[in-house]
């Protein structure tokens, strides 16, 4: 049970949280609500205890979140490297499980990119979604060339009689909880603290494609899933689980990289090893949570090595997997 649970907020978590894509078009009974602002990527636990923090502050009103798709940053720097922490669907997945019951997911383009900060109060949140409560963290920004701040945004609000709490960050020994602070933690092969920092394991859903057959033919096949937009963690193997299409988990050993011993691509994958399945997963969409790095990506002197150490690969997953998980 998460910790906004305990604060009182149920029944949403338990009946899915309404996602609303065109801001223009919003129902009647979805106006009204308390709004968290921002990006959302990741929803770790700074961003839970924003939500806590704002249901405590209007407890008797429906909560929602206002975000963005894509991140700003993918439609004003499109050369970066994937980065995301979560994509839409998981988002949606992760703010419905901590009770939210509305989340206004606004499709953000050129056009809405210039939208004065001004529009973006007056229009968007008092005329169309009617919010009645915001709040956001101390940095927050918005509006053409992020032209409005928390104290303008303080004006804009009281004038439309909307309140709003400026929320200051979450923090431990290392700083404030943020998600550079978690893609930096993928990033260095560490995804223990990424755990630590989100509440739940970093986890990639796609679906299975096919690939070339290569993990069947050395007794280890694995279901292929392309990263996308998804941030690229430390290449390696990993210890993980995988949630099936029915809801079963299953524990598995994966790889991310681009497989140097047999230097067939140039684009890193997901390759994973389910260790207590057999069946057909093509074109079914799976979630692979990374428990740890097991092992670095390296060459291997053939296809006999690598066959060798995939072998030890899935006994060391195995173990470690069984100890996080003592039955």
């Amino acid at each position: 049970m998460t910790s906004l649970h305990k604060a009182g907020l149920h029944g949403a978590a338990l009946h899915g949280a309404q996602l609303h894509t065109d801001w223009r078009q919003i129902p009647d009974q979805a106006r009204g609500a308390i709004l968290a602002l921002g990006n959302f990527d990741g929803v770790h636990l700074g961003h839970a205890h924003l939500l806590r923090t704002l249901h405590a502050a209007r407890p008797d009103a429906p909560l929602g979140v206002l975000t963005f798709e894509p991140h700003p940053r993918e439609l004003f720097r499109p050369e970066d490297p994937p980065f995301r922490l979560t994509l839409s669907d998981e988002r949606h997945a992760a703010l419905a499980a901590l009770g939210v019951a509305h989340v206004f997911e606004i499709r953000f383009d050129r056009e809405f990119s210039e939208f004065s900060a001004e529009r973006f109060v007056g229009e968007v949140l008092h005329r169309s979604l009617g919010a009645l409560h915001l709040a956001c963290g101390a940095d927050f920004a918005y509006g053409h060339r992020r032209g409005g701040d928390v104290s303008t945004l303080a004006i804009q609000a009281e004038a439309l009689g909307i309140g709003l709490t400026v929320v200051p960050a979450l923090a431990d020994a290392g700083g404030p909880f943020s998600s550079s602070r978690i893609r930096r933690a993928l990033l260095d092969g560490y995804p223990e603290r990424a755990t630590e920092e989100l509440g739940r394991p970093w986890s990639v859903r796609g679906v299975v494609r096919h690939g070339d057959k290569r993990g069947r033919l050395l007794g280890f096949p694995t279901a292929n899933i392309s990263l996308g937009r998804h941030l690229e963690p430390a290449r390696g193997v990993y210890a993980v689980s995988v949630r099936l299409p029915d809801g079963a988990t299953c524990p598995g050993v994966a790889n991310i990289g681009r497989r140097p011993t047999v230097n067939d691509t140039t684009e890193s994958r997901l390759e994973v090893h389910l260790l207590e399945f057999e069946g057909d997963l093509y074109d079914q969409e799976l979630l692979v949570s990374l428990h740890t790095l097991l092992r670095a990506e390296r060459k291997f002197d053939g296809l006999d090595a690598l066959k060798a150490q995939i072998t030890l690969d899935a006994d060391w997953a195995r173990d470690y997997l069984r100890r996080l998980t003592p039955t």
